[in-house]
C-alpha cells in the first residue's frame, strides 16, 4: 500500500466545503435506456465508487455509526468529504453510491464539494433497520416518511441522479413476494418527486445476481404501467473473478438479457475479491469489458465496491482518522477506469427502439408477486380510521408484545378481524389499513373483533392490551378518504371485520406472503389460511 498525492489539496477542498463554492453540475436526464447530460445531450456513463463505511456489502446492516442513527452518513461529514474527495478524483470517479443517509442532517457542504469535483450521487432510500425487509416485507407510513424525507433532503442538488428503493430484497425464491412492496415504494417515490416538482431524479432498484430469480425480478420491475416501473436498474454482480473474460464470467449472457431493457441498466456493485489475495489481488480487467464495445451499448457503467477497507476486504483505501492510505487495488481500478473510452451517442440523434416494458411474470411457485401493488401509505387515512374506533390498543402495550397480540386476534373468527390489514402478494389483495403503522393495524384488528362479537366487553380486553374508548369522531373529510382507500383495496375490508381473505405461505421458505402485520421488528409468523407448496422449478 502507499499514499497517493491528491489532485485537489485538502486546503482547497476545505475552501469548497465551507465557502459553499459550487460548479452546479447539469442534471442527468434519462432517455430510453441511456443517461445524458441535460445541458448538452452527451451520453453519461457511471464511473462509480460505493462510498460509505459501516454498511455491509449489499446494504446489509451497520457495523458502526453515530449515537442517534446507528450508521455514519457520509454526506453529512464535511471533514471526511474534504479528506476523501481528492482521492475519488484521483481514482477517476464521477459518481458515488451511498447506502444510508440521515435526512435530518445538513448535506450542503459535502454536496457542494462533490459538485465542484464533478461527482454525482445515487443514494439508497432506506437505512439499517428501516427499509423493506425481505423476511417480513411491508410498505407503510413509517417507511414512506423515511423515503420521502431522503428525497426532500437531497432534492436541491443537481448532482443527485436518483435513488434506490430497495437493495437485494428478493435475493432467492423464498422472497419473491417482497418485490411487490419495493415496487410500490418505487411508484410512490416517483409520484412524490413529480408532485413536489423537483428536478428529474430517477427511482430504481439494485438487484443481486441469483440465477433462480434474476430474470423474473428484472421483468417485474420493468412491467406494467410506466408510473409503476423503475427508472433504472442496478445490478450487484460479482461474476468476473480474477483472470476471467467476457464469456466465461457470464457478462455476455447478462448483456444479452438486458439488450432490450427499456430503462438504463448499470452495475450497482462489482469487484469480486475471491480470485486470491483478497482486495489486493483485484486487477479489474472487467472494467475494459464493461465500458467496451460489447457492453457499453447496453450498460451505463457501474460502481466498484468499495472505497473503504473494512472486514469484508473490498476496500480501495484504508482510513485512519484523517489519514488515507491507498491500497493495491486503488491503482488497479484507477488505471483501468482512466483507460476506458466508451462509445457514446448524443441524445438528439438517439431514438430508443426498446420503449416497451417487459411482460409481468406469471404468479406461480417461482414467483409470488401479482401486478396489483400495496396501497400508497396515507397517514390521514390511518388517523381517520383510528378516530372511528371504539376498541383500541391500550397505551401500556409494549412494542415487544405486538407480535403475540397479532397472533391472538388474527387467530379468531377464521382470521376475519385482520381482513382490513391483510397483505397477500399472490392475489394482490391488500387491506385498506395494511399501510398503517403496527399499532394502528393492531387497533383496527381489535376493533373489528370487538364489533364481530357485538361489542361484548370481554371482546375488548386481551389481558389488558385493549381498551374500550369513545370514538373520537372523524373529521368531515374522513368519509371520502375512507371510501377512496377501501375502494382502491376492494379485496380487504373497511375495518369492520366484515370481509375475509386468504393468504399463502411457502413452507419452503417460511416467507409470509399474506398478513404479516407489523414488520420485522414484530415478526409473528401468522398466516390466515392456506399454505402453499414448495418453491418448485429453479430458473436458470
Amino acid at each position: 500500500m502507499g499514499r497517493t498525492a491528491p489532485l485537489v489539496s485538502l486546503l482547497a477542498a476545505s475552501s469548497i466545503l465551507f465557502n459553499g463554492v459550487s460548479a452546479t453540475l447539469p442534471t442527468i436526464a434519462i432517455k430510453g435506456s441511456k443517461f445524458f447530460y441535460s445541458n448538452n445531450g452527451t451520453q453519461f456513463f457511471i464511473k462509480g465508487v460505493a462510498y460509505q463505511s459501516g454498511i455491509a456489502s449489499a446494504g446489509g446492516g451497520s457495523t458502526s455509526g453515530d449515537n442517534s442513527t446507528g450508521y455514519n452518513d457520509p454526506l453529512a461529514d464535511s471533514t471526511s468529504c474534504a479528506r476523501d474527495i481528492p482521492y475519488l478524483q484521483k481514482l477517476g470517479a464521477n459518481t458515488i453510491r451511498t447506502y444510508a443517509i440521515d435526512p435530518t442532517q445538513d448535506h450542503s457542504a459535502c454536496m457542494a464539494a462533490l459538485d465542484a469535483a464533478g461527482i454525482y450521487v445515487i443514494s439508497d432510500l432506506g437505512q439499517p433497520d428501516l427499509s423493506i425487509n425481505r423476511e417480513d416485507p411491508q410498505w407503510d407510513t413509517e417507511l414512506y416518511n423515511r423515503y420521502t424525507a431522503v428525497v426532500d433532503s437531497l432534492s436541491s442538488y443537481s448532482n443527485v441522479i436518483g435513488f434506490f428503493a430497495g437493495n437485494e430484497v428478493t435475493n432467492n425464491l423464498s422472497y419473491t413476494g417482497a418485490s411487490a412492496f419495493v415496487k410500490a415504494a418505487v411508484r410512490d417515490t416517483k409520484a412524490y418527486i413529480a408532485a413536489k416538482k423537483y428536478h428529474a431524479m430517477g427511482v430504481g432498484y439494485a438487484a443481486d445476481d441469483d440465477a433462480s430469480v434474476r430474470a423474473n425480478v428484472a421483468a417485474y420491475f420493468n412491467c406494467g404501467p410506466t408510473e409503476d416501473q423503475i427508472d433504472f436498474w442496478g445490478y450487484n454482480i460479482y461474476e468476473w473473478c480474477g483472470d476471467s473474460n467476457y464469456e466465461l464470467s457470464g457478462y455476455a449472457e447478462r448483456t444479452a438479457e438486458f439488450a432490450n431493457y427499456s430503462v438504463p441498466a448499470f452495475f450497482a456493485e462489482y469487484g469480486c475479491n475471491t480470485q486470491g489475495g483478497g482486495a489486493a489481488g483485484r486487477e479489474f480487467t472487467e472494467v475494459a469489458a464493461l465500458y467496451g464495445a460489447n457492453m457499453s451499448s447496453v450498460f451505463s457503467g457501474g460502481f466498484v465496491y468499495e472505497y473503504f477497507e473494512e472486514e469484508n476486504d473490498y476496500g480501495l483505501v484504508s482510513v485512519s482518522g484523517n489519514s488515507v492510505s491507498t491500497l493495491a487495488d486503488f491503482n488497479a481500478w484507477s488505471t483501468q477506469i482512466h483507460a476506458v473510452s466508451p462509445t457514446a451517442v448524443q441524445s438528439a440523434s438517439y431514438t430508443p427502439t426498446n420503449t416497451a416494458g417487459q411482460a409481468c411474470p406469471t404468479v406461480d411457485a417461482n414467483w409470488q408477486a401479482a401486478t396489483v401493488l400495496p396501497p400508497t401509505p396515507n397517514q390521514a387515512v390511518c388517523s381517520c380510521m383510528m378516530a372511528s374506533l371504539t376498541c383500541t390498543v391500550a397505551s401500556s402495550v409494549n412494542t415487544s408484545d405486538i407480535g403475540n397480540l397479532f397472533n391472538q386476534v388474527c387467530g379468531y373468527n377464521g382470521g376475519k378481524p385482520c381482513a382490513g390489514i391483510v397483505r397477500n402478494t399472490t392475489t394482490g389483495t391488500y387491506g385498506a389499513y395494511s399501510m398503517c403503522n403496527s399499532t394502528e393495524q393492531l387497533a383496527n384488528a381489535f376493533n373489528a373483533y370487538y364489533l364481530q362479537e357485538n361489542s361484548a366487553s370481554t371482546a375488548c380486553d386481551f389481558a389488558g392490551a385493549a381498551q374500550v374508548v369513545k370514538a373520537a369522531g372523524a373529521a368531515s373529510s374522513c368519509s371520502s378518504l375512507i371510501a377512496s382507500a377501501t375502494a382502491s383495496n376492494a379485496g380487504g375490508a373497511t375495518g369492520t371485520g366484515a370481509a375475509s381473505s386468504t393468504s399463502k405461505k411457502s413452507d419452503a421458505s417460511g416467507m409470509i406472503v399474506g398478513a404479516s402485520f407489523g414488520a420485522y421488528k414484530y415478526f409473528i409468523g401468522f398466516t390466515m389460511l392456506a399454505v402453499a407448496s414448495g418453491a418448485g422449478m429453479i430458473l436458470l
